[in-house]
């Protein structure tokens, strides 16, 4: 039986799916300028490193990489390390593991990836962490949309800098009904509205 259609590797068929249907609703998302890796990490709670649980949280890099690149990492590796372990297993003993048993080695192998390779991508793109500061912190800023038109009931993806200077992308709507930004417009966040941030346009833009 092929390695891909056998019954023992339907955990690691299954990790496969997902990483291809994620990347699908992320692009589709982006077609519509809305992004569900923003929206997800919208919704988590914020890492603080007070209890056991946020450190283990804060050791897989959740709150430093977006969440939604952290599954695909663990997802990634979890497939990868399942099929090379059943392929192992058949060259020597003639046979796979069964589903349940190579799911759960394959376990650990996912989790070493979202450590050791979440701490690279929290190096290349450290604007991606939003630990340091709250949602609410970033109310007030002044950022600039860079993917997208913004309007009432459309969002956009704006870029805005907290005050230590790094970078957040958020999804950004006009506070005004009738208000559109484009690309590049210089935009004033107001408010928070659930996953979303209201904006007018900068009324000081010597402050960008």
């Amino acid at each position: 039986m092929s390695l891909f259609t056998a019954q023992e590797n339907l955990p690691f068929g299954i990790g496969f799916a997902l990483i291809v249907g994620i990347a699908v609703v992320e692009g589709a998302g982006m077609l519509i300028s809305l992004s569900p890796s923003n929206l997800i990490d919208d919704w988590l709670p914020e890492v603080d490193g007070d209890t056991g649980l946020d450190r283990v949280l804060g050791w897989l890099h959740l709150g430093k990489v977006p969440a939604l690149v952290l599954l695909l990492l663990f997802l990634t590796g979890y497939t990868v390390f399942g099929y090379s372990l059943q392929v192992v297993m058949n060259g020597l003993f003639g046979g796979y593991l069964p589903a349940a048993a190579a799911g759960l080695a394959a376990v650990p192998a996912g989790l070493a990836t979202v450590r050791g390779l979440g701490s690279l991508i929290a190096h290349i793109i450290p604007h991606d962490e939003t630990s340091a500061v709250s949602e609410q912190s970033l109310v007030g800023r002044v950022g600039v949309v860079v993917t997208g038109s913004a309007r009432r009931g459309l969002a956009a993806q704006a870029r805005v800098k907290d005050v230590h200077g790094r970078s957040h992308y958020l999804m950004v709507e006009p506070d005004v009904d009738d208000e559109v930004f484009q690309e590049g417009a210089q935009v004033l966040i107001v408010s928070k509205a659930g996953a979303f941030y209201r904006c007018i346009a900068n009324p000081h833009p010597t402050l960008m």
